[in-house]
């Protein structure tokens, strides 16, 4: 998410992309067999601007029936003799190419978009997210002539053989925070597999999504490989998850709403499922680190994208004979983060997606200082910003608070102490969730053995929130089922056909 798209050999540009001041939103309908469609109950929703609270556009409401006819439209898609199905392989990724280039090309107007909808910084959106999508793409349009199955030693005289096969009608639910990478995690591996998709953005932040169902089309993609519907999730999400004639459906999001799905999927025709839920992610400092890089980083993890990020760094355990130090120089650099206009290249800070959210996170901020834990920075709105929080700092936070137990979904850093390694890892892994853990040591050593024994999906040492397209990331426990990115994601858009064939003299060649 906020690693994998990092400037060409780290070094920005000079000048820094600009973006436009006014973009034209062309696209508010329905993506439906590469077609722009109104929904069927002629409902519309807004989408709004959080750093202004200003309304940006109307956008098409999908629900149920218009999930039938995106269905429809993506099984057509999927039959033998379709100009999908009868596509080769290295066909399929050069189409994956192609819409890499076309997101290359209207890059500044996508990454204007996402800050627009979403309140991220531009330079964010730019460098991190269009990049790490551009990438994504890439990534998997070179697996998609090189996915297959095994020869097979077997008992007597058989030939035995595995394929792997598309799954099918792929349903995909994405949300607010990373809402056009997200939208290219769920598609990339699907359609590299020759797979259809039916995919539910946010309704938060559809704008992007539906700017790219327009340079899918662009690239060549048949009618009905894609199909995008906005909409909401007790409706359009909800019948994504339960529908009959979906093979599998992949959910971003809350728990809370991943066991719903997974429930429904259960309910409907056992449909396969990945999700990638919650997490409470914990972050560990030992003494002999890099103190300076360790405060840098885990602040990338905490407040990064306004702490809206389910790998966020929300419980940092320090050792007790830095730990003053460490709580002094994170307030020190909490206290230079910039918030403002999303366009403007010196903010790094933008708003919290909705009121909602913004309500959720300060309630947790008050929990936090009448269960005792001392608020070192921030705490509160920025003053005559709308839906701006400063960033937030607690020390003294103890494991039974609400701030060590709860994902917060926001920017504060909670911040507690340990004395010895066996303390920390039982008190890490004291947890529901198990989606990333980060480390921060010299010793190779302690690397590698509180790694292994930390029970989450993702582990990193001596930084935070390296993703990559090429690794794969998914959670242990509460935090999801399945993985996204890298090979392993492959598995999780085909099926495996075993062939087995009896030699014989009446088979001949």
């Amino acid at each position: 998410m906020a690693q994998n798209g990092t400037t060409e050999n780290g070094v920005p540009p000079n000048p820094l992309p600009q973006p436009c001041r006014a973009p034209e939103i062309k696209h508010t309908k329905l993506f439906i067999n590469n077609e722009w469609q109104s929904s069927a109950n002629g409902k519309t929703f807004p989408t709004f601007n959080p750093a202004t609270g200003e309304k940006i556009c109307d956008v098409e409401e999908a629900d149920k029936a218009d999930v039938d006819k995106a269905v429809e439209a993506a099984k057509a898609a999927m039959n033998r003799g379709s100009p999908w199905r009868r596509m080769d392989v290295s066909s399929r990724g050069r189409l994956l190419h192609r819409l890499a280039e076309l997101l290359e090309r209207d890059r500044i107007v996508l990454a204007t978009m996402e800050s627009m909808d979403s309140g991220k910084p531009f330079l964010q959106s730019f460098f991190i997210d269009l990049d790490g999508s551009i990438k994504t793409l890439r990534y998997y349009a070179g697996w998609a002539d090189k996915i297959h199955g095994k020869t097979l030693p077997v008992d007597d005289n058989f030939m035995c053989f595995t394929k792997h096969e598309p799954v099918g009608v792929c349903g995909a639910i994405i949300p607010w925070n990373f809402p056009l990478l997200m939208f290219v995690w769920k598609i990339a591996p699907a359609l590299c597999c020759g797979n259809t998709v039916v995919i539910k953005p946010a309704e938060q932040t559809p704008l992007t999504a539906l700017h790219v169902g327009a340079l899918i089309k662009e690239a060549g993609f048949p009618p009905g490989v894609v199909n995008i519907v906005p909409g909401f999730g007790p409706t359009a999400g909800a019948a994504i998850a339960s529908h009959m004639g979906i093979d599998k459906v992949a959910f971003t999001g809350s728990t809370e709403v991943g066991q719903l799905i997974k429930e429904a999927a259960a309910k409907s025709n056992l449909k396969r499922v990945t999700l990638e839920l919650g997490g409470k992610n914990p972050c560990i400092v030992f003494a002999d680190s890099d103190l300076q890089l360790a405060v840098q980083e885990a602040q990338k993890g905490a407040f990064y994208n306004q702490g809206q990020c389910c790998t966020a760094a929300s419980r940092v355990f320090v050792e007790e004979s830095v730990y003053d130090e460490f709580v002094r120089l994170s307030v020190e650099s909490a206290k230079k983060i910039v918030a403002g206009d999303p366009m403007d290249p010196q903010t790094s800070h933008g708003p919290q997606i909705d009121q909602q959210q913004f309500e959720k996170i300060l309630e947790l901020v008050e929990s936090g200082k009448k269960e005792g834990a001392k608020l070192e920075c921030g705490g509160c709105s920025v003053q005559d910003k709308g839906l701006f929080i400063q960033p937030t700092i607690f020390s003294d936070v103890r494991d039974h608070m609400r701030l060590a137990k709860e994902e917060i979904f926001g920017p504060v850093q909670c911040i507690l102490k340990f004395k010895s390694q066996e303390e920390v890892i039982e008190r890490a892994n004291s947890t529901h969730y198990g989606l990333a853990a980060a480390v921060f040591t010299h010793s190779v050593e302690r690397a590698v053995s509180v790694s292994s024994a930390l029970e989450a999906g993702t582990v990193w040492v001596n930084c935070y929130n390296a993703l990559h397209a090429q690794a794969p990331f998914g959670g242990y426990k509460m935090s999801g089922n399945g993985r996204e990115l890298g090979e392993y994601a492959l598995a999780e858009y085909t099926e495996v056909k075993t062939v087995t064939i009896k030699l014989n003299k009446q088979l001949t060649v």
